[in-house]
Order: structure tokens, then sequence, then C-alpha cells
């Protein structure tokens, strides 16, 4: 499990960090918010704890910022602010637990297994959220993420990267995608899929170093973070 940290302390920010990997979690830490955001568009992590007041982009906005994109990577604020005020903020932008400094490393353990136990992984169970490396698609809402990046697409183009995510990985033929995406409503002979498939590149790749969309020459077209 790979838990990002988000704490300007130095020495408490190591000392956590040593903790968690006796325990078999990996750990990076990062001491501002802005740092912290960059990171999360480049790796994804199981949990996230954010102390509150950190240089550049204070905890409660990185948690603010996270949730406007994932709503299910579990959060846990720890702070040295204990008024109830402040814990009721840090709810009402849907962290999910708040641990006030200082606190017994045990304790900070304990919480996060729950809420790891209780979480739900959007790749397997949640059917309306799909997340391949740092793509995010929604399809109840029919919107589309990259590294916390809003991508606005067409329904076609909509549909054709859901149906590529749903296969979970497997190469897809062009006689596929025609039968799914468009109901054969275009001669196969055409280079529509071809087309569609450019599109979805300038728009989900093209911006970025890992590249998602792949051809299989001769079979078809896969999604996935691997080549």
């Amino acid at each position: 499990m790979n838990i990002l940290l988000l704490e300007d302390d130095l020495i408490l920010s190591a000392e956590l960090c040593k903790f968690l990997e006796s325990n078999n979690f990996t750990c990076d830490k990062m001491y501002d918010g802005e740092t912290f955001l960059h990171q999360i568009k480049n790796r994804t992590y199981d949990m996230y704890l954010l102390d509150i007041n950190v240089p550049k982009i204070n905890g409660l906005e990185v948690c603010n910022t996270i949730r406007s994109f994932d709503k299910n990577t579990p959060i846990i604020i720890i702070s040295a602010y204990g008024d109830i005020s402040d814990k009721k903020e840090a709810f009402t932008r849907l962290a999910d637990d708040y641990l006030v400094k200082p606190f017994q490393f045990e304790e900070l353990l304990l919480r996060i297994n729950s809420l790891l136990r209780r979480k739900i992984p959007s790749e397997t169970i949640d059917q309306d959220i799909i997340r391949i490396d740092d793509l995010i698609i929604n399809k109840t809402e029919q919107k589309v993420y990259r590294s916390g990046k809003e991508i606005v697409l067409t329904l076609k183009e909509f549909q054709l990267l859901v149906y590529l995510a749903e296969a979970q990985g497997r190469t897809v033929s062009k006689q596929q995608i025609t039968e799914h995406v468009w109901e054969h409503n275009f001669n196969t002979n055409t280079n529509t899929v071809e087309v569609y498939i450019n599109f979805l590149r300038k728009k989900i790749d093209k911006d970025f170093k890992v590249k998602l969309i792949h051809t299989r020459s001769g079979f078809g077209y896969y999604l996935s973070s691997l080549q």
C-alpha cells in the first residue's frame, strides 16, 4: 500500500515514514502543498495523510483539490489544530478522519488500517468509476480527468474510451469497437475508428509522458499504463 504524506516538520515526517515502512507500507513525503499536488499527478496512492499548516497550499485546500477528481482515496488530516471548527472544516471538505497532534503512531496505524478495510477499490467494485494510472473516468457524470485536469470529450469519444477501459488491458479489434460503440452504423472499411482513436490520443495522451492508448498492429487497440 502506498501512502503520500504532507508534513513540513522534517523530523516528524521522517519518523512517520519510517514507522509506516516498518509496517509494510511505502511512504513518500512532501513538505508543501504545491509539490504534493504535483506528485499525485505522476503516481497513484492508496491513502493521503495531510497536515493543515504547510507552505504554499495548505492541507485543507489540498484535500479540496483531491476531492474534486478523486472521491475514493482515503484522506486523514493530521494537525495541531484541535478545535471542533477545524475538524468540521476538514470533514466538510470530505476528509475521512482527523487526528490531533501529538498522537501515538500506533493510533494512526489503527485508523489507516480501518479506512483501508472499508475502502472500495474503484477499479474493481465501483462500476461508475474507472481508474487507470492517473486517468479517471466517471461513467455516471460522463466526465474524464487526467492528473486532476478535466478532459472534455464528445459523446462518441467518451463511449470509445469507456469501451477500451472496460476491456481491462485486453486488445479490442476494430470490428468489436464498431459493434459496441457505433452498433454497425457505418461501414467497417472506413477509417472512422482510426480517426476517433487519434482524437482520443490528442486529448488523453498528447500532453502526458505516460501514454495510455496503444495499437497492437494487426489486432486492434488497448488502454493501459504499460506498453
